[in-house]
């Protein structure tokens, strides 16, 4: 049986697929990280408790939303989704775009994890330069994942219950000097967040990994395995680590990740909280290293080597990392909050409500083959994500990652209705004709 990274460009047949535990585990792994920590302080040091715990359930339900959706459709079709996205709105060259858009947000996530992942061994050990450790860090990630999925899956058998057995422990000995209901109560100790802004900063944190929740579910074997790993996973890690992390910064008064973890756990926990890094870095670093090669693949019809490309997309997020990027973690979360929601919305719409290529797919699928046809470009997808994107960004009411996303689906629906309207008007002309 072949191994599950050989099916970047086609189907995942049935008897290379997993059971939900497996991948439920790598789920919670993707939140178990000093990332979500940092989340968590950065709402914790503007936001009171409650007003962060809203931001959270809001954002998880978002996020929950768009990962089963998504996932679902994954895992009936086996296909990654930058695949996916080729009969699901997208196109050939679109699914392109898709591949490097994402790409990128994670090359951008890889950065930033790999800084914070370095500046915790600087903060335990001291010793050479915050930029060579970033460069260490980088390599070490590189080096799991050009093994591949098992390999992955190992590391997070190992880091996911040391995380938790952490958390636990951090929630004893950093709150134990300080009044659970004083903390609760207690006003922001940094600027004032917004519940909109926070909940955007929530779905920005993950966003990604909810889009492509079909590299994922594409192993998974029944739709129900997608449904209880995403609840039991984004549940878990929004709550359990993100509101440790609010109860942190208020208890801390900080939202300095590294310097909250030393503080409350010492030595130990830095390690361990470095090591639950470790495990959602390498998911950035493969599922970037995926939607490269779907979109080299796509725009010059070239097939390049997989592990090649992991070294040098590792390469530049260690680049990045080396350079700074952490200094901009906000920033970066409102620009995915804003500009990867319309991708879910397009690809939910056009896969389940529009359903325009789903007979090809069930004929493909049953052939256990990808599609032999699709089309070039969708105009009205391109319309639809830059509208949703511009909304989303500019306009502030409410909360703006579910502006943009529920902008998506209106803005696709309609302009999709009215392009096969005009097809079909164009078609009786000519026949009249």
């Amino acid at each position: 049986m072949q191994s599950a990274e050989d099916y970047p460009l086609s189907r995942v047949p049935k008897d290379a697929r997993y059971g939900w535990f497996s991948v439920a585990v790598q789920r919670f792994g993707q939140l178990s990280a000093l990332s979500q920590f940092l989340l968590g302080a950065t709402l914790g040091f503007g936001m009171s408790f409650w007003s962060a715990f809203w931001a959270l359930t809001l954002g998880a339900v978002v996020l929950e939303v768009v990962s089963i959706i998504i996932g679902i459709a994954g895992q009936r079709e086996g296909m990654s989704t930058s695949l996916l996205a080729r009969w699901a709105g997208f196109g050939r060259y679109g699914s392109a775009i898709i591949g490097l858009v994402v790409a990128i947000s994670l090359v951008g996530w890889f950065g930033i994890q790999n800084a914070v992942f370095a500046a915790g061994l600087q903060q335990l050990i001291g010793g050479p330069p915050l930029w060579l450790w970033s460069i260490l860090a980088g390599v070490a990630v590189i080096a799991i994942v050009t093994y591949g999925f098992l390999s992955m899956g190992w590391t997070a058998y190992v880091a996911v219950p040391l995380f938790l057995i952490l958390s636990g422990w951090a929630i004893v000995v950093g709150l134990s000097h300080h009044s659970f209901n004083h903390l609760v109560a207690m006003a922001p100790p940094g600027p004032h967040l917004s519940l909109g802004a926070g909940t955007t900063l929530v779905a920005g944190g993950f966003i990604v990994g909810a889009v492509i929740t079909s590299d994922m579910t594409r192993f998974n074997r029944r739709a129900g395995d997608v449904v209880k790993q995403t609840v039991l996973g984004i549940t878990l890690g929004e709550y359990a680590i993100g509101l440790v992390g609010v109860l942190l910064a208020h208890a801390v008064k900080s939202s300095n990740v590294v310097a909250i973890v030393y503080s409350t756990s010492g030595f130990i926990g830095t390690v361990i909280l470095i090591m639950a890094t470790l495990k959602i870095n390498d998911w950035n670093l493969y599922s970037s290293t995926l939607g490269i090669v779907n979109a080299i693949d796509t725009l010059f019809g070239k097939k390049v080597s997989r592990m090649r490309t992991t070294w040098v997309i590792g390469g530049i997020g260690t680049i990045l990392a080396a350079g700074g990027i952490l200094q901009h973690f906000e920033g970066f979360l409102t620009i995915l909050g804003v500009a990867i929601p319309p991708i879910a919305g397009i690809m939910l719409t056009d896969y389940w409500l529009l359903k325009r290529s789903r007979e090809e797919l069930d004929r493909s699928r049953a052939a256990d083959r990808v599609p032999d046809h699709m089309e070039t470009i969708n105009w009205p997808m391109v319309v639809s994500w830059v509208g949703s994107f511009l909304i989303g960004y500019f306009v502030h009411w409410g909360i703006q990652s579910i502006n943009a996303l529920v902008a998506a689906i209106v803005l696709y629906w309609v302009l999709s209705q009215l392009s096969q309207r005009t097809v079909s008007v164009g078609k009786t002309s000519e026949e009249s004709a």
